[in-house]
């Protein structure tokens, strides 16, 4: 074997969270609010060190909506306790998947409260906690290794979700590629210096909304889907999260990109609604709706999913071309809402303070707008009526010119109370990892912006003597800015451009931000760069307006954990086993225990006499449902869908949950219990 180049680790954490009653993150829809589990969360972090360990870099990515400011400056401020200079700003690069599944509530920034419900402390801990504590296996597991890249067509998988703001862009640019997607997906493939497997990143653009916005379970979605399939795959004989090898499926320009293949049609005709507005004749816009390959949409999730998971997997046992060279990472905060772009040498232009546009509260063929939130949600608490108060304020003209042709909704720039309500301070990062250059964008670049922001970083690149280098987007890092169109893609000022909050030359300031990175790193002059205005990191712990955990009861002659519906005797592949328990808030356990496991399928065994675990609540085969009754009582519906070439025999379902007593006027304690299903037959098909 060829030497190793690099020291190399991986590590893979729960980072879940509450998986009951908070708001999930992405759809923007109040009425989306978490009701159970359909697969685990996981944060997943690589870092690749220099044998001499003088340089290194950390990449995460997380299955989460998006990474906010609050949860990157937590994570950043642990790791400095615990790692003092080691990992910083620079060589930590933290990337959401964008699953629109995972529970909100971890951001400082007033706007995202709306449809969180506040700063939900254990859902922001969770994801703090799973990120470092994933680093820190990574860093604990660090062994020489060698990285090997490749890349390929994924077919399929995505469609453009606003094709008329992509016919915008020049003829001429359009006419240099094939399609209105990227299809191409990068894998990086790390192994040990015997070539036992470590793990992987695949990078590819496509939205994580193969699970719509009426889903109530919290769950990873396509790209988590196949991540599940590659280390369920690769970890044999392990239970889902568990075993050494880590598949990261992260994300990348997909801001304009949607899984839903079929293309959008009218919920309530069934037509199609494919024009320039996404309008349905009878419904509007809100009618208009995507549709994936599935039957529904778990199928489609996994339809998807195992389409991404099948050509990385085939990238991977491919991949012949190794990484080698030096590693370097570039970083700078940067106020955005006041950068000079030099368009040339005759023409300067700036960006804005952010806002939103109207088109932002009309949605996508993703899910609809649902920020109705002027009215009903939350009127009559003082606090939240000032908040809406100053949603209703009018931008001022300056705002107004900068964001022309963009109509403004929200002049969210202008807003500040209690903290403001966009980020001005955001991350503009690249590590390199010889000859790949990760570029960590803030938000959701389009097809085509992506394609000029890399084709741009590529060319500095060249002309400072590092030719050839691998350049990929990694998306949703650092700080969450909505949207980057092209400046011809906002003119048309669809849903996209309308989140484009740092106004229509947001892409270019973003251009020359990241070829001032890449010219740093190909000069190895990154030290030379200034630091920029550091983010603020608000005073605020927790301020939500979700139901406090309250005392719980069981009905009359019950306890936690009984079966209210009982399991059938018998099953075959393909059928539902089903069972329905007394039931606590699963909020409970998320605080009480932060990798807790709501439910097993055991398997009988007559050699052993004894019951032996073979899924678990991160297994998409299971699902978890909780519903709330009245007085104090819920119930927990647990579900195996009995996949083809299940084993024949004896199994059960078991339910674990914690409950709140109240053992004195101030004192509520957190009780653990479990219960059991009979044991039932699954029959050979």
């Amino acid at each position: 074997a060829a030497a190793a180049k690099y020291l190399v680790g991986v590590g893979r954490a729960d980072c879940t969270g509450p998986v009951a009653q908070v708001p999930l993150m992405g759809y923007a829809n109040p009425d989306q609010v978490g009701g159970g589990l359909l697969s685990r969360l996981y944060s997943r972090a690589f870092i690749v060190a220099e044998p001499e360990d003088s340089k290194r870099v950390v990449f995460v990515s997380a299955d989460i909506g998006m990474v906010s400011q609050r949860v990157r400056l937590e994570v950043l401020k642990q790791l400095r306790a615990k790692y003092g200079e080691l990992y910083r700003p620079d060589n930590v690069i933290l990337s959401g998947t964008h699953t629109h599944s995972g529970p909100g509530g971890y951001f400082q920034y007033t706007l995202f409260w709306i449809t969180s419900k506040g700063l939900v402390r254990p859902a922001l801990s969770s994801i703090v906690n799973g990120i470092v504590k994933s680093i820190d296996i990574a860093h604990e597991n660090m062994k020489r290794g060698r990285l090997f890249i490749n890349r390929g067509t994924v077919e399929n998988s995505q469609i453009n979700r606003s094709p008329f703001s992509y016919l915008e862009n020049p003829e001429s640019e359009r006419n240099r590629y094939s399609s209105n997607t990227d299809k191409e997906m990068v894998v990086l493939k790390m192994v040990d210096e015997d070539g036992h497997e470590l793990g992987l990143i695949s990078w590819f653009a496509v939205h994580p909304v193969s699970m719509n916005n009426s889903n109530h379970l919290v769950n990873s979605d396509n790209v988590g889907y196949a991540s599940y399939l590659f280390e369920r795959e690769r970890n044999k004989g392990m239970l889902p999260g568990e075993g050494s090898f880590v598949a990261a499926f992260a994300s990348s320009n997909l801001g304009d990109v949607s899984p839903n293949t079929r293309g959008p049609f009218c919920a309530n005709t069934g037509e199609s609604c494919d024009n320039p507005q996404s309008f349905c004749p009878v419904g509007g816009a809100a009618m208009c709706r995507a549709k994936g390959p599935g039957k529904d949409m778990f199928d489609s999730t996994r339809i998807i999913g195992q389409n991404i998971y099948l050509k990385a997997k085939e990238l991977y046992e491919k991949a012949s071309q190794e990484v080698t060279g030096p590693l370097n990472s570039a970083h700078q905060w940067v106020n955005m809402s006041d950068v000079s772009v030099e368009l040339n040498a005759t023409h300067t232009v700036k960006t804005c303070k952010p806002a939103l546009g109207h088109s932002f509260a009309a949605g996508t063929i993703d899910g609809g707008g649902a920020f109705n939130f002027t009215q009903g949600s939350v009127e009559g608490d003082p606090f939240w009526d000032q908040i809406r108060d100053q949603l209703l304020g009018e931008p001022s003209n300056e705002t107004k010119a900068c964001h022309k042709p963009k109509p403004i909704l929200f002049s969210t720039g202008e807003m500040t109370w209690p903290h403001p309500w966009h980020p001005d301070i955001v991350d503009v990062q690249i590590a390199a990892i010889g000859s790949l250059a990760i570029l960590a964008v803030p938000g959701e670049f389009t097809t085509m912006s992506g394609r000029r922001l890399r084709e741009a970083v590529k060319s500095e690149f060249d002309s400072h003597g590092t030719p050839g280098m691998n350049v990929v987007i990694a998306g949703l890092c650092n700080v969450y800015t909505h949207y980057i169109t092209t400046y011809e893609e906002y003119q048309a000022q669809r849903y996209e451009a309308a989140s484009t909050i740092y106004g229509p030359h947001t892409l270019s300031a973003y251009i020359q931000l990241y070829r001032g990175l890449a010219k740093a790193i190909a000069l190895n002059a990154t030290q030379e760069l200034p630091r920029g205005p550091e983010p603020p990191l608000f005073n605020v712990t927790s301020l939500t307006l979700l139901p406090s955990l309250s005392a719980e009861n069981a009905p009359a002659a019950k306890t936690f954990g009984d079966v209210l519906e009982e399991v059938r005797q018998e099953y075959r592949e393909g059928e539902v086993a089903e069972v329905t328990f007394v039931g606590a808030n699963p909020r409970n356990s998320a605080e009480n225990a932060t990798e807790h496991n709501f439910l097993t399928v055991e398997r009988y065994s007559n050699i052993s006499s004894s019951w032996r675990v073979v899924l678990n609540d991160a297994s998409w085969d299971t699902r978890f449902y909780w519903s709330k009754g009245a007085r104090g009582q819920s119930n927990v519906t647990i579900e195996w869908h009995i996949p083809a070439g299940t084993e024949p025999g004896v199994y059960r379902l078991r339910y674990f949950g914690h409950y709140k007593k109240r053992v004195s006027i101030f004192r509520l304690v957190t009780v653990p219990f479990g219960g059991s299903s009979s044991a039932f037959q699954v029959t050979a098909p």
